[in-house]
């Protein structure tokens, strides 16, 4: 409470920062998120609609059980949560919680280790227009990635052994796994009952909501950043983060960047790239690659307000997001010089920005193709489904 009368003090203190941070903000909202996130939120829906998360839980179930400790189910959110970054992995797995397909040892299991930061930002943002160097990319996702499969393992170990979900379309009594996963996944879409324009309409609205959301959240921590440094918060909390940094031999100018990625990643990111020349390189990308993997309380705002809804807890979420960091952090310091060698340096990427940014371009749209695929055979499989039992009850 203390904190938000501060905010409300410091606005009326700055009303010019505050009133040009909050469009900062948004510009950040509109321009990056809504673009990148929206239709990702749309997208998951209406595949929740089609049951294909019961036709990809039931496939993979023998692996992601012995992994993680979660249904198969799990792998469908793990990959759109890697794909389109947070807070899409939280989002999907309260999703699964409500249709009661995990349990909330499970959901939270889900939830740590399927958090990340998307690749278009990892890459482009970040390696490119953070860092002007492409290469920084390979060990950032080798780190970040790597990091949240580590995190995934580890969280196995979280809540009680025997406390899952029983799924009974593992049940291959009936015949081979890819034809029970086909029936599984009609049987979903005859329990969901909508037809194709709800469930449409339902989505947008549903992701329009969380969208809004996520946007008042980033426009916020953009207001509260800019007033409390003008207070000179941010600045002493600068200096405490130095001295700590000494300790661990870390270049202390690198505090600005932890400090603004503590609160929010782009923010951090930013700072890491432009920390100095003067700094080694894999300091910087260490720096980075935790800022990414712990997402900035932003982020954090983000997951709990959409955890808020369930009864998943948010403190094994954080508990993950700082070990995960840790770990990305120092995979990048181990692996640096095998890696990516001992002489590399910033340089200029006018050509070479470009290719990167086409060849993840071209990864995308073979992306956005098998998943057009996907969408197309569940519903070829729907009218198969229906004709075939039309032919059954036809009178001969």
């Amino acid at each position: 409470m203390t904190g938000l009368f501060s905010i409300v003090v410091l606005m009326a203190a700055f009303p010019g920062a505050a009133l040009q941070s909050a469009i900062r903000g948004l510009s950040i909202w509109w321009d990056v998120l809504f673009p990148s996130l929206f239709p990702f939120f749309v997208i998951s829906e209406v595949l929740l609609g089609f049951g294909v998360v019961h036709l990809i839980g039931t496939l993979l179930d023998p692996l992601m059980k012995p992994l993680f400790r979660i249904p198969g189910s799990g792998g469908f959110v793990a990959a759109m949560g890697y794909v389109s970054g947070y807070p899409v992995g939280a989002k999907l797995t309260a999703k699964l919680w409500e249709q009661k397909m995990v349990n909330r040892d499970e959901g939270e299991r889900l939830v740590a280790f399927t958090t990340s930061s998307d690749p278009i930002f990892l890459i482009g943002a970040v390696s490119i227009g953070f860092f002007h160097n492409p290469q920084i990319g390979l060990i950032l996702a080798l780190a970040h990635y790597g990091g949240g499969f580590l995190v995934g393992l580890l969280m196995r170990f979280h809540g009680r052994k025997n406390n899952t979900v029983s799924d009974h379309s593992t049940d291959l009594a009936k015949g081979s796994r890819l034809k029970v996963a086909i029936h599984a996944m009609h049987h979903a879409r005859e329990a969901d009952g909508r037809d194709f324009g709800t469930l449409l309409r339902q989505a947008v609205q549903s992701s329009l909501q969380l969208i809004i959301v996520v946007g008042g959240l980033v426009v916020f921590f953009s207001v509260f950043l800019e007033l409390w440094t003008r207070a000179g918060a941010i600045p002493a909390l600068n200096q405490i983060v130095s001295a700590l940094l000494s300790l661990v031999g870390v270049p202390e100018q690198l505090s600005t960047a932890l400090v603004g990625g503590l609160f929010e990643v782009t923010l951090g990111a930013r700072y890491a790239g432009e920390a100095g020349d003067v700094i080694p390189l894999a300091y910087k990308a260490a720096v980075a690659a935790f800022i990414l993997s712990w997402g900035g309380l932003s982020v954090h705002a983000q997951i709990a307000s959409i955890l808020n809804a369930t009864d998943l807890r948010y403190l094994p979420f954080m508990i993950a997001r700082l070990i995960h960091g840790v770990v990305a952090a120092t995979a990048v310091l181990l692996f640096w010089n095998p890696i990516m060698g001992e002489t590399i340096t910033t340089q200029a990427i006018s050509a070479v920005s470009y290719l990167s940014s086409s060849g993840y371009n071209h990864i995308m749209a073979v992306f956005c193709i098998l998943l057009g695929i996907l969408i197309s055979l569940t519903l070829l499989m729907e009218v198969f489904i229906l004709l075939r039992r039309k032919f059954r009850n036809f009178p001969r």
